[in-house]
């Protein structure tokens, strides 16, 4: 198998140089060029063909939000962002790119193997087998849709990995104020979280908010697991569904863990709840999503020809946890219509 090419943005030369010498160590990465801005990066696009690109956001001479807004329409491949904690990098999923990783500070050399080690490098892979086409996509408007049935004993879990952040909002855009209390694990750095949250509470209908242990989950509200060293479970307090975010392992090689929400999820609600698993590498959420499956709850996977990477919603299709596999812009509708008889 060849190696994959890969193209490093960077203005800092010192950083730049310390990428291709941790990068170079991987035998599965082969480094073709490197660039010190959007100019530079375009010419090597078209001399060298990378497979991967990664990209700074703050660049001299064009931004790299703008330089993806004017490059995936004409030259598409998969980026793999690398910024300080920052709204910005949002803008740069927006704008089409596959995933990002923290900017890690250069306190010393170890710490940087470490993040190209655990972090980049394993973004880098899996950014090389997202389908593009995928990325920027339309995606149809939905009528809005009303509950017909109370929706606050019900409970709605998502989980998402790579592509998610886009994914997450294609589904939860078309959520009125009615849907019942949506808690959501999608795999992103400490402090992304807090953000993506205020992103989405200004984007959409719902609030939005990065879960703190004793939030209630209420009808119109989704609270969204804290990236970092915390697992997210659903637990019953008085009758009233609450969040619990407290340390733990890695789960699937994550924290917070999709199957550890959606386990808690199964136990707490059964046959109230309705489980969705979205785009994401590897197999995060499927044991979990048939757990709920087998207490009775409903589930829905996304399919393939939606997905940026058909890892997680596969795996859990492959398991029998998945009930109903739609396209990312049927999801909503899907929803409503199975909360409808619940």
């Amino acid at each position: 198998m060849r190696p994959i090419r890969v193209l490093v943005v960077d203005d800092s030369v010192v950083f730049r140089e310390l990428l291709v010498q941790n990068l170079s160590k991987d035998p599965a990465i082969q480094i073709v060029a490197t660039a010190k801005d959007p100019f530079e990066a375009r010419d090597a696009i078209l001399a060298h063909k990378p497979d991967v690109m990664t990209l700074d956001v703050e660049l001299p001479r064009m931004n790299g939000i703008e330089f993806l807004r004017k490059l995936m329409p004409q030259y598409p491949l998969p980026v793999v962002v690398i910024s300080s904690l920052s709204e910005k990098v949002f803008d740069a999923m927006n704008a089409g790119a596959v995933d990002f990783v923290a900017k890690p500070a250069l306190s010393s050399r170890v710490q940087l193997e470490e993040f190209v080690k655990n972090e980049l490098l394993v973004k880098i892979k899996i950014a090389s087998t997202a389908k593009i086409s995928n990325i920027k996509k339309v995606v149809m408007e939905q009528e809005q849709q009303h509950l017909s049935v109370k929706s606050n004993h019900l409970v709605v879990a998502i989980g998402a990995s790579t592509g998610g952040t886009e994914a997450i909002f294609d589904v939860v855009k078309d959520f009125g104020t009615d849907i019942p209390g949506v808690v959501v694990v999608q795999h992103m750095p400490p402090g992304f979280t807090k953000m993506y949250a205020k992103r989405l509470d200004d984007q959409c209908r719902l609030q939005v908010k990065e879960a703190e242990t004793g939030d209630r989950v209420l009808p119109g509200r989704m609270l969204i697991a804290p990236g970092g060293d915390m697992h997210m479970h659903l637990v019953k307090v008085n009758g009233a569904y609450q969040v619990e975010c407290k340390k733990g392992p890695r789960v699937n090689g994550h924290c917070p863990s999709v199957d550890v929400l959606f386990d808690s999820v199964a136990r707490v609600a059964g046959a109230n709840a309705l489980g969705i698993i979205l785009t994401g590498m590897g197999g995060d959420g499927a044991n979990g999503l048939l757990a709920m499956r087998k207490a009775g709850a409903r589930t829905i996977g996304q399919d393939e020809s939606t997905c940026v990477v058909y890892g997680m919603p596969k795996v859990a299709y492959d398991l029998g946890a998945v009930q109903y596999q739609e396209k990312l812009f049927n999801i909503a509708k899907r929803t409503y219509s199975l909360l409808n008889n619940m």
